[in-house]
């Protein structure tokens, strides 16, 4: 009696270097969209300090 397998098909190796590159949405973390948050609160802060010194 012979026993055979089913394999599954072979991956491309691009697949696999995705894999290892965390492939997925093409978004910023967390940690880039907190210094963004405060970037542009920094800039609207500095324009409202800024526009009260002005007459």
């Amino acid at each position: 009696m012979k026993i055979t397998l089913n394999t599954s098909k072979p991956r491309t190796p691009l697949d696999a270097a995705a894999h290892f590159r965390r492939a997925g949405t093409h978004r910023p973390r967390g940690g880039a969209l907190r210094q963004h948050v405060g970037r542009t609160l920094r800039r609207e802060l500095d324009q409202l300090t800024h526009s009260k010194d002005s007459p």
